[in-house]
């Protein structure tokens, strides 16, 4: 394991760049053997914190695919996997021979959706419980107050929200106070509408875990040609712009934890390198332009 520097998460420290593990399983043909190896390469290289949620996975696939991959490669580690913390999540309801989606923030569907999480992922209690995304048919509170009982009966550690604007993410911390650790909300060069709540993650002692850093599968691959600024800076560095666009993040706020996917070990090494580039206030400017 390298020397990686860490983050708070709660009352625990993980790695400055987690791991999003949703690709592992995004297509149908999905290489399982290559997940495995991504998932120790980032193991191996001190990544500490693995992303996933109850319904990702493949169309034409079922509830747990994700999460059966990350706890097929976390049993098959020769290392020890005491310090990994999974966050895994729950309120969406997908159907997946249509491919639609669609949101269950009901106390009774997290209990549910939660303790089948548990099975999947083989665990007693889970690290950190994310509600995947606010449910406009029932109060806020409503599915907060399910979160809190979740807790109460030692079904989870730690809970974050996701998706959830600033006012949402005050009204999680009035009901579940010091439970609450986290935030997962979209945030990148093309998506910076989560400014405010990155601010009141640093208010309230929250980390922000930040979803889609590189602008998801497509826009990484763009971002270079999308964003002059973090394309000339690459080129200055002699490293890619997705690698800025993470130490970018990281000099945004302490309270900022980038997840970026990966399918593959050198997506995920790429991205752990950003940990360690330090960016100047001149380069900072131009990055922060929009």
């Amino acid at each position: 394991m390298t020397d990686v520097p860490l983050r708070p998460l709660g009352d625990l420290h993980v790695s400055a760049i987690g791991m999003g593990a949703m690709t592992l399983t995004q297509v149908p043909d999905y290489d399982e053997e290559r997940g495995v190896r991504t998932v120790h390469a980032a193991l191996d290289a001190g990544v500490t914190l693995l992303d996933t949620a109850d319904v990702y996975g493949p169309a034409g696939g079922d509830y747990g695919v994700n999460e059966l991959a990350v706890a097929k490669a976390l049993r098959l580690y020769p290392g020890s996997t005491d310090h990994v913390v999974v966050a895994t999540k729950g309120g969406h309801v997908r159907y997946f021979d249509t491919d639609t989606w669609w949101i269950d923030g009901r106390p009774e569907w997290l209990r549910r959706a939660c303790e089948a999480s548990l099975r999947r992922l083989g665990l007693d209690a889970l690290p950190l419980y994310m509600h995947h995304r606010p449910d406009p048919r029932i109060p806020y509170e409503e599915s907060m107050g399910g979160l809190k009982e979740l807790h109460e009966k030692g079904l989870v550690r730690r809970v974050g929200v996701s998706n959830a604007s600033a006012e949402q993410v005050r009204t999680a911390h009035d009901v579940l106070g010091d439970v609450l650790v986290a935030v997962e909300n979209e945030y990148s060069p093309r998506a910076r509408a989560a400014e405010p709540v990155i601010d009141l993650c640093e208010e309230l002692g929250l980390a922000f875990l930040s979803w889609g850093p590189l602008g998801g599968m497509r826009g990484a691959k763009e971002l270079g040609t999308r964003f002059a600024a973090f394309d000339s800076i690459a080129a200055a560095r002699g490293v890619g712009p997705q690698r800025i666009a993470l130490a970018w993040q990281l000099h945004r706020s302490p309270s900022i934890i980038p997840i970026p996917g990966a399918s593959r070990p050198e997506s995920v090494l790429d991205s752990l390198a950003a940990a360690d580039l330090v960016l100047t206030p001149d380069e900072l400017g131009r990055l922060n332009r929009k």
